[in-house]
C-alpha cells in the first residue's frame, strides 16, 4: 500500500532526510517481512538500497555525533537495526535508481537502463498496431 504524503518533521540536511527515509522504508519493509513469515519465507538480512552515502554513515555509526543528536528518537531504529545485522545498507548510485523511471525526466540512455532493468519493453506505433490487430 504505497502512498505519497509529506513527512511529519523538518530536516536540517539532506542527509538527515534520508536518514528518516531509511527509517520510514524499514518500517514498511519490517510489515512486509512480518507477512512473508508468516507465508513460510525466512529472511536472514534485509537489504537496503539508499542513494545517501551520508545517511548510510549515521545508520551505521554506533556514536552519536553533535550533528545527529537533534534527530527524533524514533528514527533511530534503523541504526539499531543496523547494529544486530538485521538490515544491510548498501549504496546505489543515482544512474542505478530504477525509480527514476516513474518520477524524473531522463535522458535517453538514462531511461533506456531502468526499462531494461525492470523488463518494460518500448513498443513503436507499428508494433503497437500489429499487436492490436492480433488480439482483435
Amino acid at each position: 500500500s504505497w502512498s505519497s504524503k509529506k513527512q511529519d518533521c523538518t530536516s536540517m540536511s539532506s542527509a538527515e532526510a534520508e536518514y528518516v527515509s531509511l527509517s520510514a522504508c524499514y518500517a514498511q519493509v519490517l510489515s512486509m517481512r512480518t507477512q512473508l513469515t508468516d507465508y513460510g519465507f525466512h529472511f536472514d538480512k534485509i537489504p537496503m538500497y539508499c542513494d545517501s552515502k551520508a545517511a548510510i554513515a549515521i545508520s551505521c555509526n554506533p556514536v552519536q555525533h553533535s550533528r545527529t543528536k537533534h534527530i527524533d528518537v524514533r528514527y533511530h531504529f534503523i541504526k539499531e537495526k543496523v547494529e544486530k545485522g538485521i538490515v544491510e545498507l548498501f549504496f546505489v548510485g543515482t544512474e542505478y535508481q530504477l525509480a527514476d523511471l516513474f518520477t524524473k525526466a531522463l535522458p535517453v540512455e538514462r531511461f533506456q537502463y531502468p526499462v531494461r532493468r525492470i523488463g518494460m519493453r518500448c513498443l513503436t506505433p507499428a508494433e503497437l498496431e500489429a499487436l492490436a490487430n492480433e488480439s482483435a
